[in-house]
């Protein structure tokens, strides 16, 4: 569990205290932003390593003690939920967003608002919220708290992180855009600030997201030891 935690508070730190902060703006500046996003997505990549190899060993250890258990109707909810999570995050993968890596000149360009950035300028972090929240309810073990709990505060708090780091580097840029989206999903579209548009959101985006799904949803049991499914059903 040591492990695990250790691992959890370095993922935090290194997203929280470094990207989306001045001292990540100090850093690019002192050895260039591709030398700095290089490693740091090395180090990102290596700490979720260490957090998977970290979960692993808890949740085999006799330490890994169940904390609650919201019962069998929680669990129920995982394709519905998971579901939701897929088709907010894949299409807001495909789409350019100024909140992406590389992408901030999007941010000037008054087409960029459509499809799922009508709902919210943050569909990838909203869906990892959405996701770890429902884990987070279904696995009442202290092992999936750290792990899954990790994730949910990272991407909520990421949010934030990713809107102040934007507004300093593209200002009145930054400004448009964010005027006529909401970081809350439908934020804007129930204060007015825009209209959720069907047809954009229902294009082959959403097709690639459902294609996903469906494939996570018939392998998880392989990959993971859990079936989704409320009968606990294994696909041959």
């Amino acid at each position: 569990m040591r492990m695990l935690m250790a691992a959890a508070a370095v993922f935090l730190a290194i997203h929280l205290l470094i990207s989306g902060t001045r001292l990540r703006d100090a850093i690019a500046a002192a050895v260039g932003e591709n030398i700095y996003l290089g490693l740091f997505s090395l180090a990102s990549t290596g700490v979720i390593v260490w957090l998977a190899i970290g979960y692993n060993a808890a949740q085999a250890s006799s330490e890994n003690i169940i904390l609650y258990d919201l019962g069998a109707a929680i669990r129920h909810l995982a394709i519905p939920v998971v579901a939701v999570a897929f088709l907010l995050g894949v299409p807001g993968l495909l789409t350019p967003n100024p909140t992406s890596l590389k992408q901030e000149s999007s941010a000037a360009k008054p087409e960029t608002v459509r499809g799922v950035l009508r709902i919210t300028r943050h569909p990838f972090l909203w869906s990892v919220v959405v996701w770890a929240a429902f884990h987070l309810l279904a696995n009442g073990d202290e092992a999936s708290m750290v792990l899954f709990g990790t994730f949910f505060l990272l991407a909520l708090l990421g949010t934030f992180s990713i809107d102040a780091k934007r507004r300093r580097k593209l200002g009145q840029a930054w400004q448009g855009f964010a005027d006529k989206t909401s970081n809350i999903p439908f934020g804007a579209i129930l204060e007015g600030r825009n209209k959720f548009n069907a047809r954009e959101y229902f294009d082959w985006r959403f097709l690639v997201a459902a294609a996903l799904f469906l494939t996570a949803l018939f392998v998880h049991a392989r990959v993971f030891g859990v079936s989704p499914f409320p009968n606990g059903w294994v696909p041959v």
